[in-house]
């Protein structure tokens, strides 16, 4: 019977990253398309995760993750932060505010995860940006939405962080 709250809590924060995935995916396609990200689906999926992680942790999963998660959240929220504050035209604040939801879940899975995370959105948005100047498709002025990037990286936190830091073939980190 002790399992039945590890299960449970298993369920919960399993559903909080369902939500963040669709979210994920909802949120990069509008950035893409219209260079936004909208207020209307971030700051709700800040609510949706925070109430997931504190039920998970009601059920028994461990309060320093929670705390882990919320000083990533604050962590990577000021990091974006500074970028804005050093250069508008470079990060726009829907970018910040989609931080801190990133920062949240990578948090929630570790250090490692947010590290792993946060870095390969820079990579990916930066080869994309290689990509299109090579190609002839962009120049030095033209604006490419980093959203899509922030989330694929984040998603590269979630499901490889540990295996690529480790080195870890992705097939064995199950």
């Amino acid at each position: 019977m002790s399992s039945w709250p590890t299960i449970i809590s298993t369920i919960i924060v399993t559903v909080a990253f369902a939500v963040f995935a669709v979210l994920s995916v909802v949120l990069a396609e509008i950035d893409a398309r219209t260079h936004r990200i909208p207020n209307r689906l971030v700051l709700p999926g800040y609510l949706v995760a925070i109430a997931l992680f504190v039920a998970a942790c009601l059920v028994g999963a461990p309060w320093v993750t929670l705390l882990r998660a919320a000083v990533a959240m604050v962590a990577l929220f000021g990091f974006y932060l500074a970028l804005r504050l050093l250069s508008r035209s470079a990060m726009g604040g829907g970018d910040v505010k989609l931080a801190g939801l990133i920062g949240l879940h990578l948090g929630w899975l570790g250090w490692t995860e947010l590290a792993v995370g946060a870095i390969a959105a820079f990579v990916l948005g930066g080869l994309y940006a290689v990509v299109l100047l090579a190609s002839g498709r962009a120049g030095r002025r033209t604006r490419i939405p980093f959203g899509p990037w922030m989330l694929a990286g984040a998603w590269v936190g979630i499901l490889l962080g540990t295996a690529l830091i480790l080195g870890i073939p992705p097939a064995q980190t199950a």
